[in-house]
């Protein structure tokens, strides 16, 4: 296997996750020379490295880049950890004084693709590589061994795959959990889906724990050990999200109260915009025409939650119909809570479809003939939407030569799976509408399902209004079956008249 012997690397971004990224490498065997502008963060790895004896052993602190250009060897390799946007723009204008063709710059931060592919374009010409490489897993993975997805030129990852091998995450059979993806930005498209899907689910298994804890009054501990049979066995076994539901369930402070019982309804990670991926995800999904209603919602669902001054306020407004979620209407807890298991997964299935048509519709535009089961790998392990049976399931598809690679819902072994989980997920729904609890993912990738399955949709009527006042023409139904071409028929509800035509 071939591959640019790579024995230091110049660390540029050093928060949470390049901090501990950093430690990772050097573990790994390699020296690592880091440099950011904050010299808070700066300090803190270096008590970090000096604490387990890497420091000037295999970590060293330069003092700006220059001084860590100079450390480096002739074929220079650089890791980013930077905010995306203008801090990465702002390293790579300050690195290029010193670059030289041949030398690597491996973005691993939550870049937006374009701005990757931008950045190859300006590079490529002078023979420096550009590696758009999404890292997921949070910090935690970052220091044990992250899920990386690198996109970029066949040369590029033909050098920089040994390496990412190294220090990528290890499945159960212990595979790395790192593949080359694609060309161009294709590497941090696949990450930043990732990030959606991971919202849509984060936001299912989050209504589900109101559903188990307000809904049906079950106690942490019990829901804990809920959660923990859910990821021992069955369709949601080794799913990262269901697991640390566990731990996040059992945490207590000193005191011994509950950790999780103080913490405010608010995510604000997106409305802030210190986080970027989930926002893409949306947009491309409405831009690449695809319904990803699991992941919208999850993203709505958190940007209505960020501003608690405004839903305090509108709760004040609503005066006497203030909405009061009360307790689930529930015969038998332990079948409502198999109905949930049953929920949760069918949700989970939905996002990773919605996901994967997503990637897949960006990757016929950009003709990027992306490998699916090589993507599965990547999500074995180190990443937030590892979920053992699920990714089986979906390998197995892409396995069959004869898989409908455009459409996830198509497949036998997706609509199997869904369709066994549906009328469970209807009970969920219609016991939690009824309750007035929030299941807005849930209650959405059950409409969704529901759609994307029916040939008979009040979508007709709409129809016939942008006929009646734009003149869209409309297919009839005994035309022939076509996909999304555009119908040929105009009927003349209302004749346009002005003073003229009286």
């Amino acid at each position: 296997m071939g591959g640019l012997e790579i024995k230091k690397i110049g660390m540029l971004g050093i928060g949470s996750m390049g901090g501990a990224m950093t430690m990772l490498f050097a573990e790994a065997g390699y020296d690592v020379y880091f440099f950011d502008p904050s010299p808070a963060n700066m300090d803190q790895l270096e008590k970090a490295c000096r604490d387990i004896n890497l420091l000037d052993t295999k970590v060293y602190r330069t003092g700006s880049y220059d001084e860590l250009c100079s450390k480096l060897d002739d074929t220079k390799v650089f890791v980013f950890s930077t905010p995306h946007g203008g801090p990465a723009d702002k390293c790579v204008e300050s690195l290029e004084p010193h670059l030289n063709k041949g030398d690597i710059i491996i973005d691993c931060g939550n870049e937006h693709w374009q701005n990757t592919e931008r950045r190859q374009r300006d590079l490529d010409p002078k023979g420096i590589h550009y590696v758009g490489c999404g890292v997921s897993g949070g910090y935690q993975s970052a220091r044990a061994g992250p899920s990386m997805s690198p996109g970029g030129t066949a040369e590029a990852l033909e050098n920089v795959m040994p390496f990412l091998r190294s220090v990528a995450a290890k499945d159960a059979q212990g595979r790395p959990c790192t593949n080359p993806v694609g060309p161009g930005g294709s590497g941090h498209y696949v990450k930043m889906v990732h990030n959606g899907i991971e919202q849509g689910m984060m936001s299912v298994i989050a209504e589900v724990w109101l559903l188990l804890t307000q809904g049906l009054g079950v106690g942490d501990d019990e829901v804990s050990n809920i959660f923990k049979s859910w990821n021992d066995n069955g369709p949601l076994r080794d799913t990262f999200l269901v697991a640390i539901g566990v731990g996040i369930e059992r945490a207590k402070y000193e005191d011994g109260e509950r950790v999780v019982s103080q913490i405010r309804d608010k995510v604000v990670q997106d409305v802030d915009e210190e986080e970027g991926t989930g926002i893409w995800t949306c947009e491309e999904a409405v831009a690449r025409h695809v319904p990803a209603a699991s992941i919208l919602s999850a993203h709505l669902f958190r940007c209505a939650s960020a501003d608690l001054a405004r839903r305090t306020k509108n709760r004040k407004s609503a005066g006497s119909s203030k909405i009061t979620p009360q307790k689930l209407n529930a015969s038998s807890q332990e079948e409502f809570v198999e109905a949930l298991h049953s929920a949760t997964y069918f949700c989970f299935l939905a996002c990773f479809a919605q996901g994967l048509d997503l990637i897949r519709q960006r990757d016929k535009d950009k003709d990027w003939k992306l490998d699916y089961r090589k993507i599965m790998q990547l999500w074995r392990g180190g990443c937030i939407i590892r979920a053992d049976h699920i990714t089986d399931l979906l390998d197995k598809m892409y396995a069959r030569a004869d898989h409908d690679p455009d459409d996830l819902l198509g497949n036998e072994e997706i609509e199997t799976e869904l369709s066994g989980s549906f009328q469970a997920t209807k009970k969920v729904v219609l016991k939690a509408i009824e309750a007035d609890l929030f299941v807005p993912s849930i209650s959405q990738t059950l409409e969704y399902y529901k759609y994307e399955t029916s040939t008979h949709l009040p979508t007709q009527f709409m129809e016939a209004q942008l006929d009646y006042f734009g003149m869209h023409m409309f297919e009839r139904k005994d035309d022939p079956m076509r996909g999304v071409e555009k119908g040929e028929h105009h009927y003349e509800w209302k004749p346009a008249k002005g003073k003229l035509d009286e």
